[in-house]
């Protein structure tokens, strides 16, 4: 079932001087799924985050949140974690958590029952009157991740939300992801780390110089950069390239053959089978990161 549209960025650009951040930018996020924002550094990514979180606005185009033009009402629908953190180091942590709660229109009892919430699923209740200033930045991104998420947004953005995480806490933090968005949250993903894009997002969207070069589901991505690739298994080690596929690399008996243009992928099955044993033969999907670079390289 298709899902409805939460955020849809149209056109936007922004400029500071006479550099442009952003050039005619678009996207569209929909409800209850995990959005992978990508780029490489410089690509306009941290100023499309703060302009839907409207901390600055577009010179052109249009916004648009759960329907309406994005406004100041819509600012508690939206939890924004940026990847430069920033908590009061010298407060302790129960009083700041409270604080920034409260900031977000919850009342004093209401943030109370859902720290206490927060704070036990993630074994951390004894950190409640530790100094910010004494936890490592691991455990204060832990904190970080629950005023983000503690009012229930209809929108969360995270930038590099696993950065400072070892793998356990980081294994923590992306079941919790996954579960907002199955629980109804829409995520917006911003990183660098292509193998958590892979584990957790539905679509992505990829931006460079200043515009945006990519973008819908992630499983229809992959399937329009499809390569007429394949990994092949033999019990023999003897293969070698034809007229009908070449041989792009060998390892033992365990090839990768590019079917060429004009043969099918069962005639070239049948061939092999004449001569050799097939084990397994199986299409091979790009990664991410292969999608990445190839499309960045051929900008």
């Amino acid at each position: 079932m298709k899902k409805n549209i939460l955020l849809t960025v149209e056109d936007v650009v922004k400029k500071y001087g006479d550099y442009t951040a952003l050039n005619k930018v678009n996207i569209s996020v929909p409800e209850s799924s995990i959005y992978g924002l990508l780029g490489p550094n410089g690509a306009g990514k941290t100023t499309l985050m703060r302009i839907i979180n409207q901390i600055t606005a577009p010179d052109q185009g249009k916004v648009t949140f759960n329907g309406e033009k994005l406004n100041k009402n819509h600012i508690k629908d939206i939890g924004y974690l940026p990847e430069e953190r920033g908590l009061y180091k010298k407060m302790k942590v129960g009083e700041q958590v409270l604080y920034l709660a409260q900031l977000k229109g919850m009342s004093y009892n209401e943030a109370i029952e859902k720290l206490k919430f927060w704070f036990e699923k993630l074994e951390i209740t004894h950190w409640w009157s530790k100094r910010v200033e004494e936890l490592s930045k691991g455990m204060a991104q832990k904190i970080q991740f629950v005023v983000t998420v503690i009012h229930k947004p209809k929108l969360l953005i995270f930038d590099e939300p696993f950065s400072g995480f070892d793998p356990i806490n980081a294994a923590i933090i992306r079941k919790e992801i996954l579960q907002l968005r199955d629980n109804g949250t829409t995520i917006i993903f911003s990183t660098h780390r292509m193998e958590s894009v892979e584990e957790i997002c539905d679509h992505i969207a990829l931006i460079n110089n200043s515009k945006t070069i990519l973008e819908g589901p992630i499983d229809k991505i992959k399937d329009d950069f499809q390569s007429n690739t394949y990994e092949v298994i033999l019990k023999e080690k003897n293969l070698v390239s034809s007229q009908e596929f070449d041989i792009l690399s060998k390892n033992e008996n365990n090839y990768k053959i590019k079917i060429n243009d004009n043969f099918k992928l069962n005639q070239t099955i049948d061939i092999i089978n004449k001569n050799f044993n097939i084990i397994s033969f199986k299409k091979e999907t790009p990664s991410v990161e292969d999608i990445f670079i190839k499309s960045i390289n051929n900008e």
